[in-house]
Formats: structure tokens, sequence, C-alpha cells
């Protein structure tokens, strides 16, 4: 028998081997950290601000499979220094159970995933894996008293902003607080209006489209950061153009299928702004190799 058909025959074997025990490994993790799952979706299914979480595990997925080439070609070395923090993760989920603090079980779960691959597979299946299970981190809901606290500030620069837009366009405003009054009528910043729930969006968003689009891990970082800034400056695009619509045509676009409309085209606008951000992100990089 031809040696490089043996050779590949054993390979072959070793990766269905490697396959079932993973799978087996997977089952006993998704069964350890069942409470952190149902937990997980009841807040992605009840929180309009965190559905986005649904689409993560998927992305997640797809991301490592669209990389099973290299990962079926890098080498499977195991590293016995991942144990004590396969350990630690493990103790950080129990005393976080106890203490009933939801984020740090969900991120405690992300941890032992990590710490799990460096322990059974090494350094270099885990580097390969990086990005997908950080992506995780995007499904874990942010505790309510950080954003109760990022909330108010935030509604409170979109209402002055688009305050002083429209006053410079001549339309009489007045604020007091986040409730902006107009002739004839006054408009209440609600909380959906701060840009955190599409700022939530926007940056997995411009993460995932970073990932995929760029090579430079500095022009990744700057894409994702990108986020904050389209899901915050759209939103009070939406406000002036709510204000504008009323005083000038008496259109209320505060509610119904008008508002909706109104979203979905201030979210295009982000969308937008994020491309051209990774076009200057690319052109800079390119000019910086060539130099």
């Amino acid at each position: 028998m031809n040696p490089m058909s043996v050779s590949q025959a054993e390979s072959k074997v070793s990766y269905q081997k490697l396959m079932v025990g993973s799978i087996i490994l997977a089952s006993c993790f998704v069964l350890a950290y069942l409470p952190v799952w149902k937990s997980l979706v009841l807040a992605w299914y009840e929180n309009e601000n965190y559905s986005h979480g649904f689409l993560i595990i998927p992305i997640a997925v797809y991301l490592v499979w669209r990389n099973r080439q290299r990962l079926t070609e890098t080498q499977v070395k195991p590293a016995w220094w991942g144990l004590p923090l396969v350990v630690f993760s493990l103790l950080l989920y129990v005393v976080s159970s106890y203490a009933e603090i939801r984020t740090v079980s969900s991120v405690s779960l992300i941890l032992t995933l990590m710490s799990s691959v460096v322990f059974l597979y090494g350094h270099r299946i885990f580097r390969q894996l990086l990005f997908p299970m950080c992506f995780l981190l995007l499904m874990v809901p942010i505790p309510s008293q950080i954003y109760s606290s990022l909330t108010i500030p935030l509604q409170l620069f979109v209402s002055r902003t688009a305050v002083w837009i429209v006053d410079g366009l001549g339309i009489p405003v007045f604020r007091e607080g986040n409730v902006i009054n107009i002739p004839g009528r006054s408009l209440q910043m609600a909380e959906a209006c701060s840009g955190l729930r599409s700022m939530m969006a926007l940056l997995t968003l411009s993460t995932l489209y970073g990932y995929l689009t760029l090579k430079s891990n500095y022009s990744r970082f700057f894409l994702m950061l990108s986020g904050i800034p389209a899901a915050v400056f759209v939103n009070v695009i939406r406000v002036v153009l709510i204000i504008m619509a009323f005083h000038y045509f008496g259109f209320d676009l505060t509610e119904g299928t008008a508002h909706t409309v109104l979203g979905l085209v201030v979210f295009c606008l982000a969308l937008l702004f994020i491309v051209g951000t990774k076009g200057v992100l690319s052109t800079c990089t390119r000019r910086i190799s060539q130099k």
C-alpha cells in the first residue's frame, strides 16, 4: 500500500475521532450551562435591545465553518496550562450563579469555551477561533445599571444636539431636559431615541463587517468603534426630521408605520456611514502599505 495513502487514512481517522470528541464535549458544555442559555434566550426574546443575540451564535458558527480548511491544517497540540483557566472559569460560573449575577455567568460561559479550546486543542487552534469566540460576547446583555447610566446622558446629548440644529434652521424650539417643545407639540425623548438600541446592532454589524472585509486589526477595531457615533448621530437626524416634518408639514412621525419607516431609513444611513468608514480605512491602509 502506498505510504501516502496510509498517512492520509490515519489522518482522516484522527480527524473523525476529533470531531466525535468535540461533539460530545460540546454537548456536555451546553448541558452544564443550560441555565445560562435559558437566561440569555429569555433576555433576547423579551428585550428588543438584545434581540440581535439570536443571530450571534449562528454567525459565530458560520465563521468557524468558513475557516474549516485552515483549522484542519492546523496542528492540534493540547496545552496543559489551559486546565487552570478551565477550573477558574467554572468556579466563576458557580460563584456567579450562587450570587445570581447573570452577566458574569454569561461571560464565564465564553471564558470556559476559550480555556477549553486551549486545553484540548492548543494555542494554534485557539488563535484560529479567537474572533468567533470573542464575537459571542456581543450576545451578553449589558447590566441594567450600566444600561440606565448610559441611556440618560445619550438622551440628553441627542435632544440637545437636535435642538441646536433645528434652532439654527429657524424653527422655534425650547428644550426642558429630554422634552423638546415646538409650537403645537411637545416631544419626549424615549429610551429608544438615545441610540443605545441601534448602537448594539451597529456594533455587531461593524465588527462582523470589519472582520470579513479588512485585514488590519487596527482598521477592524476602528470600524467596530464607528458603530457608536453612527448610532448616536443618526438618531439626532431622526429627531431633527421628526421636528421638521411636524413643523413644516404637520406630519406626525412619532408613531405608527411612518415612525417605523423613518427608523429603517436612519438605520440605513448608519450602515452607509459604516461602509464609508470602511472605504476610508481601506484606502488609508493601502497607502500606508505602499510607502
